[in-house]
């Protein structure tokens, strides 16, 4: 039963896959600081910048509210970061979320820039509703691509999700090469459309037409339940009764 899946096996699910993060040479953090986030993100090379989501001089980012993880290697480098929000959808959509541009800006009057606009086709993107997680600015090290880690540090993030918000959905968008590729796949994501958000910010460079990719919250329950810790030692199934 989903329902009997318990605080405290999701927090023995995160320490697994933390320990199985550090067998691989990564090492995270988790913090919810995002001038010292963002101070680390704009400083590496080959990532893009952080964009407005995620950074507090255009969105409001208290600390219950969002979250990031780092992940350094064994020299102390960053070689890993993600981050998360909440947003309380209750009254809106993913879709009046994003075309607003409050997914972005707190004030997008003030921030957004002229000529600024998202368009959200994405059928399900009206659908989507309540308390909502948004999970962005993904990157990886390239020398620590596929040893599977993508789907280790993506149920990391689920499972502090869930333990800090049990959210409704969480989401994200995706480039069209995440889907093709089976990155969104390894992340664990379930669901995905087109056209989530056609999103143009001039002054902030900008230009984009990403994937919605979802998960429901007993889809996200039922992943945490049953999904490997990690692909690097086969499966290791969470508890639903512990």
């Amino acid at each position: 039963m989903l329902n009997n899946v318990t605080a405290l096996a999701i927090s023995k699910y995160i320490c697994s896959a933390d320990e199985l993060a550090r067998r691989s040479g990564l090492h995270l953090t988790m913090g919810d600081d995002f001038e010292e986030y963002v101070g680390i993100t704009s400083r590496l090379p080959g990532k893009l910048p952080t964009y407005p989501n995620f950074r507090p001089d255009c969105s409001d980012l208290p600390p219950g509210n969002a979250f990031w993880i780092i992940g350094r290697d064994r020299e102390g480098r960053v070689a890993h970061v993600q981050a998360m929000r909440l947003d309380d959808l209750s009254n809106t959509n993913i879709a009046e979320h994003l075309e607003s541009l409050r997914a972005c800006f707190t004030d997008p009057n003030v921030k957004a820039g002229p000529d600024s606009s998202c368009i959200s086709s994405a059928p399900t993107a009206r659908q989507i509703t309540g308390l909502v997680a948004y999970h962005g600015d993904i990157w990886l090290r390239e020398d620590f691509r596929g040893r599977g880690l993508a789907t280790l540090i993506g149920r990391i993030a689920f499972g502090l999700a869930w333990a800090k918000w049990a959210p409704d959905f969480i989401y994200a968008l995706v480039a069209g090469w995440n889907v093709e590729k089976g990155v969104v796949d390894r992340y664990g994501y379930l669901h995905r459309e087109r056209h989530g958000s056609v999103l143009r910010l001039p002054a902030h460079r900008i230009d984009d037409d990403d994937w919605l990719v979802w998960l429901t919250r007993d889809e996200l329950l039922r992943t945490l339940s049953r999904s490997s810790a990690s692909p690097l030692r086969g499966e290791s199934t969470l508890s639903a009764t512990a």
